[in-house]
């Protein structure tokens, strides 16, 4: 059901691979809800995903940027600004990888030259987006960012891996960020952390499943899922959250304030 929430709004969409992706949604209901948008990926996720479907049904164009690259993303934000005939509304930040974890490193014998490239693709580039952003006056005044985050940036899941640093350090910036861009415009900058969820990104970390199944025996609302994931986004790329901003906002149907429940017991008691 559409309420309208974003009419007359634009937005960017970084990270939508395919169907599986929580940015896939978050561009859908975006869309549903009254809003035009870009999306943006990496060269080798254009390549590798089915973006061009979903730019077909949004009518939106894709423009792919390197997120570890100043020169993309000013040339991102130019050819978003001739679009749009102006600045954005909202951004979605959705973007997360590391090659320990792709490659089955654990975290005690990490190679730094991985760690490095996953910190700059996962964290460092929040940063760039938001700065790059700031120089280009690309966000119109009270606009949102959202960036996509896990609980593991302030609890240890060891198959997480670096992706919790990375995590901790995207939350910060996104904290210090919020301060200077709410002060110099009234955007609002916040995180959300979301329950574990199926998507490309997420299943290649080892025990996801186990992951899952944990977190909803831990839930008293279960896990939130993808399409629920968007609902949040929209609203808080909505006017109806304009004071909301430098949060970490928990979308995990109560996980993270749980300490235990009745069904771990009972599991654990087995």
């Amino acid at each position: 059901m559409a309420y309208n929430l974003l009419k007359g709004k634009k937005g960017i969409i970084f990270g939508a691979l395919n169907e599986q992706s929580i940015a896939w949604k978050v561009a859908q209901r975006a869309v549903q809800e009254g809003a035009e948008i870009v999306l943006s990926n990496a060269p080798i996720a254009l390549r590798m995903g089915e973006l061009n479907k979903l730019a077909e049904e949004c009518k939106a164009p894709v423009i792919g940027a390197d997120v570890t690259s100043n020169d993309d993303l000013v040339n991102l934000f130019t050819k978003t600004q001739e679009h749009f005939g102006g600045g954005v509304d909202f951004i979605l930040h959705s973007i997360g990888m590391s090659v320990n974890v792709r490659k089955g490193i654990p975290y005690p014998e990490n190679n730094y030259d991985f760690t490095h490239k996953g910190f700059d693709i996962s964290a460092l580039s929040l940063h760039r987006v938001l700065s790059t952003a700031m120089k280009m006056d690309a966000i119109n005044e009270w606009g949102s960012v959202l960036a996509l985050t896990y609980i593991a940036a302030q609890r240890v899941f060891p198959d997480y891996n670096d992706m919790a640093d990375n995590k901790a350090y995207l939350e910060s910036i996104a904290r210090s960020f919020g301060y200077y861009y709410g002060k110099k415009k009234h955007v609002r900058i916040n995180t959300i952390s979301q329950s574990p969820t199926r998507t490309t990104a997420g299943s290649g970390v080892k025990g996801f499943d186990g992951f899952i199944n944990y977190a909803e025996k831990m839930s008293p609302l279960g896990n939130a899922d993808a399409d629920q994931c968007a609902d949040y986004c929209v609203s808080m790329f909505s006017d109806l959250t304009k004071m909301v901003t430098m949060q970490n906002l928990f979308h995990d149907g109560g996980f993270s304030f749980t300490g235990v429940t009745q069904e771990v017991i009972e599991q654990m008691e087995k």
